[in-house]
């Protein structure tokens, strides 16, 4: 994800504000039910989350039995998103709202810090496992203010290890159970069996990378994977970290890359979805390579939402490009 309002800082921050404030008194930002951790008669929890990891890990967990709503559409980028005051009211009225943090979502601090949530509960995702810094790897497009590799920014990308989406499942869980007592046998049942699917999704990728002489993957595009590269070990090249908000990397970079490419007999070059392939594709073009969607999984496409992928279907595919990018190239 990239960041957000960082061109205007404090002013947009405030601006945003005062439009929450505005909007919220024309709109009487009344509470759909009291928040008193329970959800009386056959009205479902409402939960709000910013981005899909979160939304498909509720909808695994609590299925039909809470009103669950993205505020980023399928389809969009996160650092394209700005909440519209509908989706501010749903985050007033909400009973749960889950959040990924870092400096990505100061927008959302400032605005729980502006609402009367009364007794909503919050969880952001940064607080659920160990955190790490985003690394600049050789071959980087460089950046001022980096020191001993490191760009002194939290790597907010967390649910990309499937250890790391277990650890989020559970305390997701538990706020479902805070939230809403009275379906907590439920939501613990099905956290048991979706954290399964992911135990066996994290012993695939274990395989995958165990079975192949390779350890290093490439990216033409930024690199939101540290926590899944860490996970298993593999070390990687990329021309921006995953968060950086350029777009057109140096000519060093792009000449860094191609020799990598051409030097190590890498077999795929990869880029994320949503992206533009235009460095991957210039990557490919230069050393007779393919192209591959890795997917962060941090949205999808309108189409894919409709079929129903989900963060399984997505890493799964992630599996088996992952075993052709760890290949020797000669299949």
């Amino acid at each position: 994800m990239d960041r957000i309002y960082r061109a205007d800082g404090k002013r947009t921050a405030l601006l945003m504000c005062l439009l929450i404030l505005m909007f919220c008194l024309l709109a009487g930002c009344t509470k759909a039910k009291p928040k008193d951790g329970t959800s009386p008669g056959d009205e479902k929890i409402k939960v709000v989350t910013t981005i899909f990891p979160q939304y498909d890990f509720v909808r695994q967990i609590a299925g039909d039995r809470a009103d669950l709503k993205m505020l980023l559409k399928p389809g969009e980028e996160s650092h394209s998103y700005e909440p519209t005051p509908q989706d501010i009211i749903a985050i007033q009225n909400c009973d749960l709202f889950i959040y990924v943090g870092g400096e990505n979502d100061e927008w959302v601090e400032d605005i729980l810090s502006s609402l009367d949530t009364g007794n909503m509960k919050t969880l952001r995702l940064v607080d659920c496992v160990d955190t790490v810094e985003e690394e600049h790897v050789d071959g980087m497009k460089e950046d001022h203010g980096e020191e001993d590799g490191h760009t002194g920014e939290s790597d907010e990308h967390v649910w990309t290890s499937p250890q790391n989406a277990i650890s989020i499942v559970d305390n997701i869980t538990e706020m479902l159970c805070r939230a809403d007592s009275g379906n907590a046998d439920a939501y613990r049942r099905d956290e048991e069996v979706y954290t399964k699917k992911l135990e066996n999704l994290d012993s695939e990728f274990r395989k995958v990378v165990e079975e192949s002489d390779r350890e290093t993957i490439l990216f033409g595009d930024r690199f939101p994977f540290r926590y899944f590269a860490d996970e298993y070990g593999l070390k990687y090249y990329a021309a921006f970290p995953g968060c950086a908000s350029d777009t057109e990397p140096s000519a060093a970079t792009m000449a860094y890359l191609i020799n990598r490419v051409k030097e190590e007999n890498i077999p795929v070059v990869l880029k994320m979805e949503l992206s533009s392939d235009n460095i991957a594709k210039a990557i490919a073009e230069a050393t007779g390579t393919k192209v591959k969607v890795f997917y962060s999984c941090h949205n999808l496409t309108a189409e894919q939402f409709q079929n129903g992928e989900t963060y399984l279907s997505l890493m799964e595919k992630n599996v088996e490009t992952l075993r052709e990018a760890l290949s020797d190239g000669t299949d």
